[in-house]
């Protein structure tokens, strides 16, 4: 199985979509065999998530990553550890181990929702938008 790091100089690169490399991690039951460090070439958030797929890579670890790259990695069949800090190759050995801290709910600073706290919902639509009746109040 491959597994795919973001990476910059030993650490976790913490902006998937702007990452300029990954370290490929070639690992058989719970041992690495092998890794390599591949460059993207300036491509950058969804075209990253085909880049891994056709390197191979089941699992991606990073740090922060926005919502259209993680649907992205999702339909490429790359399984997303996100939010994760610190020592790229300690980080694979804890995934192997089954002791990865990674946070399911990651999303990058910059992506937020920028103020769409409560009573946002259904998009940006003013007048008379009934949210067709998906809103939550029936």
């Amino acid at each position: 199985m491959k597994i795919a790091v973001t990476y910059d100089n030993g650490q976790i690169f913490q902006h998937f979509g702007h990452t300029e490399t990954f370290k490929v991690y070639e690992v058989e039951g719970k041992e690495i065999r092998s890794s390599q460090i591949i460059g993207t070439n300036g491509t950058g958030h969804g075209a990253l998530a085909t880049l891994l797929r056709d390197l191979g890579a089941r699992v991606l670890i990073c740090g922060g990553i926005g919502a259209g790259a993680q649907n992205a990695l999702a339909e490429a069949g790359v399984q997303l550890f996100g939010g994760v800090t610190g020592d790229a190759d300690a980080a694979v050995q804890a995934y192997l181990d089954g002791t990865l801290a990674y946070n399911p709910n990651v999303q990058c600073s910059h992506h937020g929702e920028h103020g769409h706290g409560e009573g946002h919902s259904c998009g940006h639509h003013e007048g008379g938008h009934s949210c067709g009746g998906h809103c939550g109040s029936h």
